[in-house]
């Protein structure tokens, strides 16, 4: 198992457990974090946009030039920005940490 750390914009932190090969996007929408994934992770959209803890980021595999094109029209994004759906867990990542970004909303919830 591959445990994540959700931090929402409330500061509210939220662990979750995942199967490695299971997508952080997946794992999020099962803690019930408002990653909508409007595009099911087909780098459509940046609805999944997290913010990665910095000590983290570097840990990951490097985001293609699609992510980082879908990331240019995400709000609030910054230098640790990535797409969930894009991320890959792996025991690698065991204890990951993300930021979940204040302008997130699932429209799929409301």
């Amino acid at each position: 198992m591959v445990s994540v750390c959700f931090i929402t914009d409330k500061g509210e932190r939220v662990s979750a457990s995942a199967q490695p090969g299971q997508r952080l996007l997946e794992v999020g929408q099962a803690a019930g974090m408002p990653l909508e994934g409007t595009c099911e992770g087909q780098m459509a959209c940046s609805t999944c946009h997290v913010i990665v803890a910095a000590e983290w980021f570097a840990r990951l595999a490097p985001a293609s030039d699609d992510e980082e094109d879908m990331l240019d029209l995400a709000a609030g994004v910054t230098r640790t920005s990535r797409l969930s759906c894009q991320i890959v867990l792996s025991e690698a990542l065991d204890g990951l940490e993300v930021r979940i970004p204040g302008e997130a909303h699932d429209m799929q919830r409301w």
